[in-house]
């Protein structure tokens, strides 16, 4: 879950955490509206991990949602690699993968998208061993494709000015490409697919 929240001086002044480490230097984090995340799971009723072994991803309940994030990322040109928590409740044996950090979407600051196929993958193929067709993209990849031009404007349209600092113009560049990029994102998956890393060795060509 994910909102807007306005963060008062009042709060950044008397919250030390509220700091960012810079060598020598400490620069405080700036009052107004930001981004608000959930965490994944309170320390209290479970525990957060950002890595498990490869044995360890049979214990994963949502391991096919990897190919949803895939379909995503390609889409909206993420520049890093693919990263995830892995967290559990108290007393449960599975674990769930919830995606975090996309701040490299849209190549980051640059709002370009300089395609290549190992771009916002995640780092281990074993997460990608259940697919085997397109069919392993749904229904993720039928939503961005079909996905109506009115969504993207109207998320465009709740961003804070003050985050794109007042650029209408390159924001609406920005979800004109999104829109146009629709329809590539199976070439891009493509290109992964073909890519020296196999990541899907269960996809035949008759899949």
């Amino acid at each position: 879950m994910t909102d807007v929240v306005d963060v008062g001086e009042w709060l950044v002044e008397h919250t030390p955490e509220l700091s960012i480490q810079l060598g020598h230097s400490t620069i405080r984090c700036q009052a107004g509206l930001q981004f608000g995340s959930r965490y994944v799971v309170s320390p209290l009723e479970g525990q957060v991990f950002d890595y498990l072994p490869v044995e360890m991803f049979d214990r994963v309940r949502n391991l096919k949602d990897f190919a949803g994030m895939l379909v995503l990322d390609k889409w909206t040109g993420n520049a890093n690699g693919r990263q995830a928590a892995f967290w559990r409740k108290l007393r449960e044996k599975k674990y769930t993968a919830s995606f975090i950090d996309q701040g490299y979407c849209f190549n980051a600051g640059e709002w370009t998208f300089p395609d290549y196929p190992l771009r916002g993958v995640f780092a281990r193929n074993e997460v990608y061993a259940g697919v085997r067709g397109w069919e392993s993209f749904e229904p993720w990849l039928s939503r961005v494709e079909k996905m109506e031009e009115d969504v993207v404007w109207s998320l465009a349209g709740e961003i804070p000015p003050e985050w794109y600092g007042g650029e209408w113009e390159e924001l609406e560049k920005l979800a004109r490409t999104l829109i146009s990029r629709r329809g590539t994102v199976r070439e891009l998956i493509e290109a992964f697919r073909s890519s020296p890393r196999r990541p899907f060795p269960e996809w035949t060509e008759q899949a």
